[in-house]
């Protein structure tokens, strides 16, 4: 299987590190040329859970130097969502004639390209590996994590299995039958655990010791919960169950969610938020595709979504550079929606 991976950030430079140690036949489409030979020069090097893998020689080009001459059975999509929809139209052109393409961007990225592209040249996937670009070329893997790739219509399929058993040899893969449900149930996430962390420049385990944290948390999540539930999505087991104890009520459950929201902490409690890496630097984030796709989709089906839509404006207001990711971003959310929070809260 000749694979490409396309984008060589913090995730697809620790997969394409580990699948180069593995042995398979992979080249890297960089943003551009000077990207290009930056990494030429410096090879891949990864360091933390997972152990560590070097790849001092490594084929990459920018994405625009990949021609007709280049077919590809698997393209692994690996760059920011507002990116992967951009690229993807330009790459499809160098699938082979029964290749796929694989985004693992969050949100709902992977839907629409394949209404643009059409099915059978777009898997689901998203990534459950926690990893740090340190610096070009050199990262660290935070967690144990793993890719999940499935089929956007349900079920499993023979193409399904024959990426995931490849892609295996180089990271852990888990395949889904419930590919759809398993990508809102890891946004669930995304808009609470990794947004929060941006917003206030902590690590969810940090934030969750504040009384103003935990009731953001709680809001964003509910927010989300109600959204997934409300276009009729059936939600995928993670790392935790996706659905709170008591949920819609929580009456007599309190004990059963700070469980709940221990086992989230367990989890996804120490990893570095990648939106945060974004802001600090300067780059534009996916919140379109996280917080913001909740909104878009909460407004269009009637369910009430204030608190990601002040999330949503804050990160833009980060991003254009007129606030700052501090702890009192967390104050500031807690204390304009508390009404809302008393009112209806999981």
């Amino acid at each position: 299987m000749q694979i490409l991976i396309v984008g060589i950030g913090a995730l697809g430079g620790t997969i394409a590190a580990r699948a180069l140690r593995a042995g398979l036949p992979v080249r890297l489409a960089a943003r551009n040329t000077e990207s290009a030979e930056v990494l030429r020069r410096s090879g891949l090097r990864v360091s933390g859970i997972g152990g560590e893998v070097e790849a001092d020689t490594i084929d990459v080009a920018a994405l625009e130097d990949y021609g007709k001459g280049n077919q590809f059975d698997l393209i692994l999509l690996a760059t920011k969502a507002q990116h992967a929809l951009e690229v993807a139209p330009q790459v499809v052109g160098l699938l082979a004639p029964e290749g796929v393409i694989l985004p693992i961007q969050n949100g709902g990225v992977a839907r629409a390209l394949a209404d643009r592209l059409g099915e059978d040249k777009i898997l689901g996937g998203f990534s459950n590996l926690g990893t740090t670009m340190v610096e070009p070329g050199v990262y660290e893997q935070k967690n144990a994590g793993h890719l999940l790739i499935g089929e956007l219509a349900g079920g499993v399929s023979e193409r399904t299995e024959r990426v995931a058993r490849v892609l295996s040899r180089a990271v852990e893969v888990k395949i889904s039958s419930n590919m759809i449900g398993a990508i809102w149930s890891k946004l669930l996430i995304n808009c609470s655990v990794t947004t929060l962390g941006a917003l206030c420049s902590q690590t969810m385990r940090q934030y969750m010791e504040t009384e103003a944290g935990k009731k953001v948390f709680r809001r964003t999540y509910e927010e989300a919960l109600s959204v997934a539930l409300a276009i009729g999505t059936r939600l995928e087991r993670l790392a935790v169950d996706p659905i709170p104890p008591g949920w819609p009520s929580n009456f007599a459950a309190e004990e059963h969610y700070e469980s709940w929201v221990e086992a989230v902490i367990a989890f996804y409690g120490d990893i570095k938020p990648s939106m945060l890496q974004d802001l600090e630097r300067g780059r534009k984030t996916e919140i379109d595709f996280i917080n913001g796709y909740v909104v878009t989709l909460g407004h269009a089906s009637g369910v009430p979504v204030h608190m990601n839509a002040a999330i949503t404006d804050l990160v833009h207001q980060i991003e254009r550079g007129v606030l700052q990711p501090t702890r009192e971003r967390m104050n500031e959310l807690a204390d304009q929606t508390c009404e809302r929070i008393r009112g209806n809260s999981i």
